[in-house]
């Protein structure tokens, strides 16, 4: 497992804290506007809007604030002008890490990330710097299940990629071009997803070892993690079950 997906875990389990909640209800709400924007109210016509709102809701954000966020998007009570800004550089240790963010104001943004990468011993770099390093794909989430390998079977018919098997859950990998085929094949066979998303998978790893350079990275990740513009932070190193243990963080 890689140490952001580690890193995911660990996150899962401080999700319960009430402040860190309200950051990740106000990102969802974040991608739910700008979907709505972009592509219109109509879940059934707006397939982004659709998987973030599930999305949204599986994490247990109210139906209210869907329906506000729809309606700011859709600009019947005003909306925020987010941008989808991307930064990429370098975690200590040389390893990549890319942040897709979602602001209304950029600089603010890309000054609080620059501090960021300063402070845990990285470098925010160019656009394009790092962002090679990663695979761009469509996953699909699902749970631990008997009709496991007829779901597999079924996706890779319809065009996916891969599959991953994980301790937890069950995921489909598709290309981004694919992806909606395959979500909503799927449904159509009657599989129901946990989540469907994109995401980006590194093309190779770095195993970290020494424990200075491994907290370095772990912090800088839940630092930009936490950050309210911040909706997903990438980065493609590996940190062994032990040396997480001796981290102080």
């Amino acid at each position: 497992m890689s140490g952001h997906s580690k890193w995911a875990t660990i996150k899962r389990k401080k999700a319960a804290v009430d402040s860190q909640r309200a950051v990740a209800f106000q990102k969802f709400s974040r991608e739910i506007i700008v979907a709505a924007r972009l592509g219109g109210p109509d879940l059934g016509a707006n397939f982004r809007l659709r998987t973030a709102v599930e999305k949204a809701k599986a994490a247990g954000l109210p139906k209210d604030n869907i329906k506000r966020a729809i309606d700011k998007g859709a600009g019947s009570s005003g909306g925020e002008n987010y941008q989808e800004l991307i930064y990429e550089g370098y975690a200590d240790g040389g390893v990549a890490v890319v942040v897709e963010t979602m602001t209304d104001n950029k600089n603010r943004t890309a000054g609080d990330i620059r501090s960021y990468f300063t402070k845990f011993s990285g470098n925010l770099g160019e656009t394009g710097c790092v962002g090679w390093m990663f695979k761009q794909v469509g996953q699909i989430t699902f749970e631990k299940s008997d009709n496991w390998d007829a779901i597999v079977e079924s996706a890779i018919n319809l065009g996916a990629e891969d599959f991953i098997e994980d301790e937890e859950d069950n995921k489909i990998i598709t290309s981004v071009a694919d992806f909606q085929t395959v979500v909503e094949g799927l449904e159509k066979e009657g599989y129901t997803h946990v989540s469907a998303e994109f995401t980006r998978i590194p093309e190779n790893e770095i195993e970290i070892t020494d424990p200075t350079v491994a907290k370095h990275i772990m912090l800088l990740v839940e630092k930009l993690e936490e950050h309210d513009d911040v909706q997903n932070v990438y980065a493609n190193f590996d940190i062994s079950d032990e040396l997480m243990e001796q981290l102080d963080i």
